[in-house]
């Protein structure tokens, strides 16, 4: 049986100064462009994970306001071999906080309009997060 991985995260938007709708995406370690995320810690719930992920990588306090949806897949870890990974995605408000990127696991995070943020998606993103970008946004009544 393989070993099981849960992580989380979210589509992250606030409304910025100018009173426009603006989305954060981060850019990994690899150079991609992604959503924050990460992995599941020992007495926490899934939405918990989303939200203390988002803050570490970004420095955002946010407030869960759907579920987007789950991506799972499986992946070889060097030491457990093959890993089976559940990814939970949330559409999550920005509250407060400073956008600071946490640099010993990201390279850097960023405010972007809708339409640039599904550019950068489509250009620079992992496959497998087209369609919970696309369905976040269109959560948020903005259609790609």
């Amino acid at each position: 049986m393989n070993k099981k991985e849960i992580s989380a995260g979210g589509v992250v938007y606030r409304t910025g100064e100018d009173g426009q709708l603006q989305i954060q995406l981060i850019m990994d370690r690899y150079g991609k462009m992604t959503l924050a995320k990460g992995k599941m810690e020992a007495g926490e719930t899934i939405e918990q994970t989303a939200l203390r992920e988002i803050l570490e990588e970004t420095g955002m306090v946010g407030r869960i306001v759907e579920p987007i949806d789950i991506i799972a897949y499986t992946y070889q870890h060097a030491e457990f071999g093959p890993v089976d990974k559940e990814v939970h995605y949330y559409l999550v408000e920005a509250e407060g906080g400073d956008l600071q990127p946490q640099i010993e696991e990201i390279k850097g995070v960023d405010w972007y309009n809708p339409a640039e943020a599904w550019s950068k998606q489509q250009q620079d993103g992992y496959d497998n997060n087209d369609e919970i970008l696309r369905t976040g946004l269109s959560k948020l009544g903005i259609h790609v």
